[in-house]
């Protein structure tokens, strides 16, 4: 094709898709069905992994759930039989014909690779294979960087970046073969722009950001249409992982930190109508288009006057001051 004509062309598909985005505005797509297909969640124990899980089975999604706190696992298993017992109380059972709603728990830390294979290797030959997997294990050492341990910065590293490598080669083949799948990346919005204090987490989250979208558009290459991605990029959410953290309190009241429930439920709907990308508050995606573009002093500008250039320093100095009563109870 001549490249003029071909510029045309491309043009036109640019346009389009800004008119589509701006149509899934106005029209709420449709969302997918889920019943009966086996969804994997990683940090599935607390937070959003366990609201996730609570959402997946009220769709009727087959779950199985992996955290390295075998306890909570159990408890967010149990959680989720409780729905599915709702669901067949609810007459609901015909929905599944050839399916029983079951929940599968597997202790797993996913920032050792051959823990992740071989866990994997379990759930292929105890399940099934995985038609949805959330990458949503994630872990915060709460150090400045000249005084986190190397160790940790490892531990964040592999936890929260290289797991993901981990978890789609394992599952991913299948789903190529196939052409059927789909892969979510919980990230979040320090993934996008960072902040002061946590390297070892931003660098992380920019990470597992950059595999997401490598990822997509290598699945685009390969024409795989029926395998989906989701990317999702909170602000801050009030799970307790960063505690403490605050920006300036004049402007909290209007980007207070999110609800997790909220946060989840924006995510699923993202996932369910096969929204490549979710930033929850919309006001996210505004931050990092100027993050783009302004100068960077422009930029720290902006940070002191929001007061999130220091917003996590209330955070650390809470765990630096919890590690230090530890100590002391401990007698170190």
């Amino acid at each position: 094709m001549n490249i003029l004509l071909e510029f045309f062309v491309v043009t036109f598909r640019v346009l389009w898709a800004f008119v589509l985005a701006a149509a899934k505005w106005l029209v709420r797509p449709k969302e997918k069905s889920v019943a009966g297909q086996v969804c994997l969640i990683t940090g599935a124990g607390s937070g959003l992994g366990r609201l996730f899980a609570l959402e997946f089975a009220r769709r009727r999604a087959l779950l199985v759930l992996w955290d390295i706190n075998t306890q909570s696992n159990e408890e967010t298993a149990g959680m989720v039989q409780h729905i599915y017992r709702e669901i067949a109380g609810d007459g609901e059972k015909d929905v599944l014909p050839h399916c029983n709603l079951q929940v599968y728990t597997y202790t797993c830390d996913v920032g050792k690779r051959e823990n992740v294979y071989l866990t994997a290797e379990r759930v292929r030959k105890e399940v099934g294979e995985v038609s949805v997997l959330v990458n949503n294990a994630g872990v915060v050492s709460g150090h400045h960087l000249l005084e986190c341990p190397d160790e940790l910065i490892e531990r964040t590293m592999m936890v929260n970046c290289h797991a993901h490598f981990w978890t789609t080669k394992a599952f991913l083949p299948k789903m190529l073969e196939m052409n059927h799948g789909h892969i979510v990346t919980v990230a979040s919005s320090l993934g996008l722009f960072s902040t002061a204090g946590v390297e070892d987490y931003c660098a992380s989250k920019f990470g597992a950001v950059g595999f997401h979208e490598s990822l997509s558009h290598e699945l685009k290459a390969a024409e795989k249409d029926g395998i989906k991605t989701t990317l999702v990029c909170p602000y801050l959410v009030d799970t307790g992982m960063f505690r403490g953290c605050r920006i300036r309190k004049e402007i909290e009241p209007f980007l207070p930190p999110l609800k997790p429930e909220y946060c989840v439920k924006q995510a699923m709907r993202a996932i369910l109508t096969d929204q490549p990308m979710i930033c929850t508050p919309r006001l996210m995606y505004m931050v990092t288009f100027m993050k783009s573009i302004l100068p960077f002093e422009a930029v720290v500008c902006m940070y002191r006057f929001l007061g999130a250039d220091k917003c996590m320093y209330p955070f650390i100095a809470q765990r630096k001051q919890a590690t230090n009563n530890n100590e002391a109870k401990n007698g170190i």
